[in-house]
């Protein structure tokens, strides 16, 4: 079986084990009840199973040969700029470690970028410098090492860069914090974290509001998914070939927080609305708040307000899919072979930072906040006859960053501190 076959068996299963009952919210089905497991529990399989989860599978998802691209892909503009801000962040003595993390950094490019940025300026910091490079996906970290290769010689002695699972980050993160407390000191090592379009890939929740109350959508199987785990039967191929492994069920929310977050976040869905609620996004920003006890927090991402997020336009969502550069909404095509993504609620992130004794120091678009790092000013003049000259190259990259079809818009930059 190939990866997508050993993966919809591996749901299979579960489904078939859950203790989770739902039904199918058709008329035709005369509202049958099923076994079931929630959205955000499929979604979390597909993306981050141990062996074949489509960020851990082992092939590199991000850039030309992958199947999205990032704003660290258009040019060095995005990383110089994440670099001058956090300039500004840094609060560190003569003889103070420091520590910078990007969590989610792929094959390193952005990295590269904001350490180039500094050691192009000297800072001298750097000699004190512990950078964390995190990603799930091993072939990724493998990328990112090579990427990041020259700069580490760069740095010197002193300043190192470390690779690393979320989990090892996690351990590294709460054992300092463990020995702060024990040794009694008031103020912990300053630690900056960078997470750029991580939290549009943590699993989430689906709720839709249907004949007036508000149920989660659950996962179960079609009548063709046990044929489709073998690769004999013609009949499974075209049913995979046509996405109808796993359909939709209704079912009772499986966290009592759900309805809490809708609440505290002002919103009430239409009849028929769907909606996404990211559970996993809150607790992360939590859990670096128990760990931190100084330092910032940079979060860049596809997303808006709660409002925005779940107005009248969006009746269905905002759940997408990527592969081969191609973005689409069905999860269920191509379970582990493709990204699966839903918009970030920034309502939600803001108030799950202050919660954790994190407080807001910028919010505003991708756009804007280049623009306040002085992206307008980097534009140069040169004489256009030659559009491969690295000053055309940098305009064009920084045009791109700002009008590309509105999306420097769409994505939002939060900086959180304390």
């Amino acid at each position: 079986m190939n990866q997508k076959e050993r993966l919809t068996a591996s749901i299979h299963r579960e489904i078939e084990q859950s203790e989770c009952y739902g039904w199918i919210p058709s008329p035709a089905e005369d509202d049958r009840e099923v076994r079931c497991i929630t959205f955000r529990d499929y979604m979390d399989r597909c993306l981050y199973d141990e062996t074949d989860g489509y960020y851990k599978s082992g092939h590199v998802r991000v850039g030309k040969d992958g199947d999205f691209y990032t704003s660290s892909q258009v040019g060095s503009l995005m990383g110089e700029k994440l670099a001058s801000c956090i300039d500004q962040l840094i609060n560190v003595d003569e003889e103070e470690r420091l520590t910078i993390v990007e969590w989610g950094a792929g094959t390193g490019a952005l990295s590269r970028q904001m350490l180039t940025a500094w050691l192009d300026a000297s800072r001298p910091w750097l000699s004190r410098l512990q950078y964390i490079v995190v990603d799930s996906n091993p072939v990724h970290l493998n990328e990112a090492r090579s990427c990041l290769e020259p700069v580490q010689e760069r740095m010197g002695e002193g300043g190192f860069i470390a690779f690393m699972t979320p989990d090892e980050a996690r351990s590294v993160l709460q054992g300092r914090r463990e020995r702060a407390v024990h040794q009694e000191r008031d103020v912990q090592q300053q630690t900056i974290i960078v997470a750029n379009e991580l939290l549009d890939a943590f699993p989430v929740h689906r709720v839709q509001q249907k004949n007036g109350q508000l149920w989660e959508l659950g996962v179960t199987t079609t009548d063709s998914t046990e044929l489709a785990t073998s690769t004999a039967n013609a009949t499974a191929s075209a049913a995979a070939e046509k996405g109808e492994l796993f359909k939709y069920v209704c079912m009772p929310l499986s966290d009592e927080r759900i309805l809490s977050v809708l609440e505290r976040d002002g919103i009430r869905l239409m009849e028929g609305q769907i909606a996404e609620v990211n559970l996993a996004a809150e607790d992360w920003i939590a859990e670096l708040g128990e760990m931190i006890s100084r330092g910032a927090l940079l979060l860049v991402d596809y997303g808006h307000e709660a409002a925005e997020l779940t107005a009248p336009h969006r009746m269905h969502g905002t759940l997408l899919c990527y592969k081969d550069h191609v973005a689409y909404d069905r999860p269920f095509l191509a379970p582990g072979e493709q990204d699966i993504t839903a918009h970030v609620n920034f309502t939600a992130c803001k108030a799950a930072a202050g919660a954790a004794g994190w407080n807001v120091h910028y919010y505003d678009t991708q756009k804007q906040f280049l623009i306040d790092h002085g992206l307008l000013q980097d534009l140069v003049a040169h004489d256009g006859m030659n559009p491969f000259s690295e000053a055309a190259r940098r305009n064009r990259a920084i045009r791109q960053l700002l009008l590309s079809d509105g999306m420097s818009e769409a994505f939002k930059v939060l900086v959180l501190h304390k």
